[in-house]
């Protein structure tokens, strides 16, 4: 069989773990020259195919490589861009097919969430559909934990362990101080549709937290949350909440719509933890303070779950091997086989499966007032942030990679995209 070049890109918000599918991806791509010759990386995901802005990471040594697994944010860029139907942007798909055809790609590999498996899923039609081989896998990622069929997914333990560790920190310092100062703090976290990372704030009640947790999946009720808080603060003190960015009124309005949308046509959200926490002082004339997790919950590499980190660089390597399996248009997931001790292993969905198709919080998870999280949460939770993977620190910092991501020489007339 001839040897082509594979094309790896990274799509969608970033996360702490996405250089390490990347690191996976182009480690087991070298372990096998005799199929697979360079890996080029297009320069801010699809957009670098379309472009042709490719970068050869062939020029990376074996160790810039290997620090890309203790590397957060994407080491090639990433973007927001979703590719139309193929009969509705049919130019877009010939330019794709041209550029990889001019550097002959025949393996893609396409690092990213829901959006970027119908994208990987569309470019994996290709081949059918315009006569040129093209196996096209999509390696998961997204901090929102909402893809289908896999149990879990890179980027979402990381990202469930900061916003455990960060709600848990905040709350002892509200706790000792709660006599004089704040009574009520607020932290909002990402989660547009699904309160994943919102649940991932429950953990803390196992630590003495009285804690009140706001899902996108349970409509918000002003007045129940206001009594609820008042509640806890009269016999504990003090309590924290942690609100999903996607929480929504009983109309299913965002409480943090901005009126915007991003590339992907979905709300810009915002800015819940600020409406939520004038409510309590409003209503209950309580000190309160809010912070918003923000970029800071998905790029915190310092404090990555181990098995996180761990499966992001196995997905990596199943990709690698689904494609050389003679595999189009799937997604290699984790499938877990025992809660206590923790065991997973790896296998296969189709993208038809996966494409546009998100995965909420189970009710079961959802304590029967929907303010809390159920034992079955907790237990599908733990070993998802457990393990700690720290980066090589020096003075006092950790050490990032950057590499050298030079492009390889194009050969085609620019192309201008939409």
């Amino acid at each position: 069989m001839p040897i082509q070049n594979a094309f790896y890109a990274q799509s969608g918000g970033v996360t702490a773990v996405i250089n390490a599918s990347a690191c996976g991806v182009i480690e087991a791509a070298r372990r096998r020259p005799e199929r697979i010759g360079k890996v080029l990386a297009g320069r801010n995901g699809i957009i670098g195919a379309l472009t042709e802005d490719l970068i050869d990471t062939s020029l990376e040594s074996s160790d810039a490589i290997a620090s890309l697994r203790s590397t957060p944010s994407g080491a090639f860029g990433s973007c927001r861009y979703k590719l139309g139907s193929i009969d509705d942007n049919r130019p877009q798909y010939e330019r794709l097919i041209e550029v990889f055809r001019a550097h002959d790609v025949g393996w893609f590999f396409y690092n990213g969430g829901g959006d970027s498996a119908d994208t990987c899923f569309k470019v994996g039609q290709l081949s059918a559909a315009m006569g040129y081989p093209l196996q096209a896998i999509h390696v998961p990622k997204t901090v929102d934990n909402d893809l289908p069929i896999t149990d879990c997914c890179p980027g979402f333990g990381s990202v469930a362990k900061y916003v455990a560790v960060s709600a848990l920190e905040a709350s002892f310092d509200v706790r000792s101080m709660k006599e004089t100062s704040t009574k009520v703090f607020v932290l909002e976290v990402m989660g547009r549709h699904a309160g994943w990372i919102a649940a991932a704030g429950g953990l803390i009640e196992d630590h003495g937290i009285p804690v009140v947790i706001l899902f996108p999946e349970v409509p918000f009720d002003p007045e129940r949350f206001v009594a609820r808080v008042d509640a806890l603060v009269r016999e504990r003190g003090y309590c924290t909440v942690v609100v999903s960015e996607g929480c929504r009124d009983a109309d299913g309005a965002f409480l943090a719509e901005q009126g915007s949308r991003d590339a992907f046509g979905h709300a810009q959200l915002g800015g819940a933890a600020p409406v939520v926490a004038r409510m309590i002082n409003e209503k209950l004339g309580l000190k309160m303070h809010w912070a918003v997790a923000d970029y800071l919950q998905r790029a915190a590499r310092h404090i990555a779950s181990a098995t996180d980190v761990t499966q992001a660089y196995a997905l990596g390597e199943k990709a690698v091997e689904l494609a050389l399996e003679g595999r189009n248009a799937v997604m290699p997931t984790i499938e877990r086989t025992s809660d206590e001790p923790y065991a997973w292993n790896l296998g296969v969905a189709d993208l038809a499966d996966v494409a546009n198709t998100e995965k909420f919080l189970p009710k079961t998870f959802i304590r029967d007032d929907g303010y809390g999280i159920t034992d079955a949460c907790k237990r599908y939770l733990k070993p998802l942030i457990r393990g700690e993977d720290y980066p090589a620190f020096a003075d006092g910092l950790p050490v990032y990679a950057t590499l050298k991501n030079v492009a390889v020489a194009r050969k085609l007339a620019a192309f201008a995209i939409r």
